[in-house]
């Protein structure tokens, strides 16, 4: 079962609490020290003020950057962040952990930072930082901890915001791809009607302006071309019906390799069926409505890895079942009105259709017309 991935700012919301709650545990012991062991009011003050105004600093700027609303003034807050976790350490002690205080800026740098700028910082601080713990005074084992917990720290805080942003823009390409899947099938129809129209039109046009010419002098001439342009307007009518009924009645194969393809250009396991070739007539356009509006659904509604087609011929009705993974959670009476034209079609059509979630995060959709078409 492959999990839903929440919305953004879910997201981005679970990384900044976790981060926080890493770095609360970095400093639990030494606030431990100062509520339980010290006992001092002043010095507690001290201690909550400077991490909760650290801490609360940090939140904020780990969640700009990540929604994207990136600001000079950044990089003050940086700077605050480091001159507070700086200052803690001396003024409240190194020996209770407040020296782990020290490596708290680091998983900014990166963040905060262009790259360039971030790399020679974190040189830098990987330098400053366990020279100013040995001023302090702290134990070897943490200095040297340090050297280490800084590009660590640094590195693990630019790797957490670059894969949030390349899953929102998988999202976001993902969106797109599905609009243009839509936007290419509209260009090709409007292209074949514009192919069947045009010249019929200019045509029609022609003869008008030929029996306009003849109106006064010849009308003979005037009812041969009125006759002509009769004819022609028929003989569009019924190109305009070829092209229409070309493009609903398409063939199912076509249909569901060309949903395949598009799923896996979009990065969704996705093999093609095995469509018999003596599947009834009548078959292909309804079941080829459903491939189409499946396809649009995975794509634009789901979180989907992979998703399974099967086409089962039996002796009385043709069934198509489409399953995906990372079905997105849905109001019992929100089927969106794709779904609900489709079960229109299926349903004129003599068929049955049934389109929901599962149980296990997937969404399944089948549909079964009667294999003779009379039934």
């Amino acid at each position: 079962m492959q999990p839903r991935i929440p919305r953004p700012t879910v997201i981005a919301a679970i990384i900044v609490g976790m981060t926080m709650l890493t770095l609360a545990g970095s400093l639990l012991q030494a606030l431990w020290y100062e509520i339980v062991d010290r006992r001092d009011a002043g010095r507690l003050l001290l201690a909550l003020a400077g991490t909760g105004a650290a801490f609360g600093l940090y939140a904020r700027l780990l969640w700009q950057n990540l929604m994207r609303r990136t600001a000079p003034a950044h990089r003050l807050g940086l700077a605050a962040i480091a001159v507070i976790c700086w200052a803690l350490p001396p003024l409240l002690g190194t020996g209770q952990g407040w020296g782990n205080a020290l490596l708290v800026p680091a998983g900014l740098i990166a963040v905060v930072l262009p790259v360039r700028e971030a790399i020679v910082t974190a040189a830098a601080a990987t330098v400053l930082t366990p020279v100013y713990g040995q001023l302090l005074g702290l134990p070897a084992l943490t200095v040297l901890y340090e050297v280490a917990g800084v590009p660590l720290g640094a590195f693990s805080g630019y790797v957490t915001v670059w894969l949030f942003h390349v899953v929102q823009e998988l999202r976001e390409a993902r969106a797109e791809l599905a609009r243009s899947a839509v936007g290419e099938e509209r260009l090709r129809f409007a292209r074949d009607l514009h192919d069947v129209l045009g010249h019929s039109l200019q045509a029609v046009a022609l003869r008008a302006e030929v029996a306009e010419r003849y109106l006064e002098r010849d009308d003979g001439r005037v009812r041969k071309e009125l006759t002509e342009i009769q004819t022609m307007s028929r003989d569009a009518v019924r190109d305009v019906r070829e092209v229409v009924r070309g493009y609903r009645a398409t063939s199912l194969r076509t249909e569901l390799d060309g949903m395949s393809a598009v799923l896996r250009a979009a990065g969704i396991r996705c093999e093609r069926p095995e469509v018999s070739p003596e599947l009834p007539a009548h078959v292909h356009e309804p079941l080829g409505w459903v491939a189409r509006e499946a396809a649009t659904n995975v794509l634009r509604h789901s979180s989907a890895t992979w998703c399974e087609i099967t086409v089962r011929a039996g002796r009385d009705r043709v069934q198509l079942e489409i399953v995906n993974d990372g079905a997105a959670r849905r109001a019992a009476g929100d089927a969106g009105s794709g779904l609900a034209g489709l079960a229109e079609r299926i349903t004129a059509a003599g068929g049955r259709f049934r389109a929901g979630p599962g149980g296990d995060g997937t969404f399944r959709v089948t549909a079964a017309v009667p294999a003779k078409g009379d039934a």
